[in-house]
């Protein structure tokens, strides 16, 4: 295990493009940290520049306390594990696993135990004799993680390892790495652009955009927090809803024709102190927090009156598409419900979940 800190790290291109800015983490030993963010936020640069595969431009990268800028990536004590796997064809899986212990010339003995020790946690002592070409994806990528635990690095960087992989198999390899990060209690650094992984495998998550950190946070907290309105909507399936409103002079909300009463909202006395009644903002409504029902059922309401477009079901839970304020709207509900399109319906909000934004800055406001 290891802490590692980085401190105002910049990465900068020769041809003067910037990829990473200010980037600034202290990480505990055996966390598990996860950045993500939409292709070309930064978040594979940082982890090669962690890696000693890119140059750092300026900042500070620290491990255990030393600085290892200029230090060679096989002096770092870390180990990688790629998108695609990187194994060696024409080695079996046990010499592929072996591979780097042999490199470092390490006695026989010791490197059968710990390639056996690794093949009995990842379930690979049956293929030990195989090639790669006779695995499936699910068993290569275990050889590959098996190749960077035989070695007991300081820290493991995972480069979006699991992007290779079926829905169905990425969901059981997530359990399972978790289940690895439990066992061997390391510090781990994982990269990938897809935010349920990042949810279900975090201790933290670090949220990138455009180089810049947006928000670092537990998963709950990024979930129920978000800093802005950019990880509001980046986190969540299906993403969040997303309003142009106005609070009215006597502090009722006001979303196309529609006044919602937030005397109840935790953030009310915020936004009555900080001068937005009678202004323009933003606002968010995750899926979940709409009820739905018949327009015949309701005599009277003050929710938002509608047409079903689309019914989705995904088992337990459904999705509604409607159109609130010239807006595709997703509501995420129980699949006891079922609406058919062309349906008229009266959809309200949940007002003790509503997020607020500032309009000109995106920033969110909080109690």
């Amino acid at each position: 295990m290891a802490t590692m800190s980085l401190k105002n790290v910049n990465k900068i291109y020769i041809n003067g493009v910037q990829a990473v800015f200010d980037f600034s983490i202290d990480i505990k030993h055996g966390e598990f940290i996860v950045l993500v963010g939409p292709s070309g936020c930064g978040k594979s640069t940082t982890l090669r520049m962690i890696a000693g595969l890119e140059e750092i431009s300026s900042g500070e990268l620290i491990i255990d306390d030393e600085v290892v800028n200029n230090r060679a990536p096989k002096e770092r004590d870390i180990a990688m594990v790629f998108q695609n796997y990187a194994l060696y064809a024409h080695m079996s899986v046990y010499h592929n696993m072996a591979f780097s212990l042999t490199l470092r010339k390490e006695n026989s003995d010791h490197i059968h135990e710990r390639v056996m020790w690794a093949a009995n946690i990842l379930g690979l002592i049956p293929y030990l004799n195989r090639k790669p070409k006779e695995l499936s994806g699910g068993q290569r990528q275990r050889v590959a993680l098996g190749r960077a635990i035989v070695r007991d690095p300081k820290v493991f960087l995972l480069d979006e390892p699991l992007s290779n992989l079926d829905a169905k198999l990425r969901g059981v390899m997530r359990k399972e790495l978790k289940e690895l990060h439990h066992r061997l209690g390391s510090t781990m650094i994982y990269v990938t652009h897809d935010q349920i992984e990042a949810l279900t495998l975090a201790d933290r998550v670090v949220v990138m955009k455009d180089g810049y950190i947006q928000q670092i946070a537990k998963p709950v907290d990024l979930y129920q927090r978000p800093n802005n309105l950019f990880v509001a909507n980046f986190i969540g399936t299906p993403p969040m809803n997303v309003f142009g409103a106005k609070l009215s002079e006597a502090g009722d909300l006001l979303i196309d024709d529609v006044l919602i009463d937030i005397k109840q909202h935790p953030s009310y006395q915020n936004l009555k102190g900080k001068g937005y009644f009678g202004k323009q903002l933003t606002v968010g409504i995750r899926p979940e927090n709409f009820t739905i029902s018949m327009k015949c059922d309701k005599s009277e309401s003050n929710g938002f009156v509608t047409t079903v477009q689309l019914y989705e079901l995904l088992g337990s839970e459904a999705l509604v598409h409607v159109k609130i304020s010239n807006k595709n709207v997703i509501l995420k509900i129980n699949a006891r419900q079922v609406f058919h399109p062309g349906d008229e319906v009266v959809v309200e909000v949940d007002t003790k979940h509503i997020y607020f934004f500032d309009l000109e800055t995106g920033l969110s406001i909080y109690e």
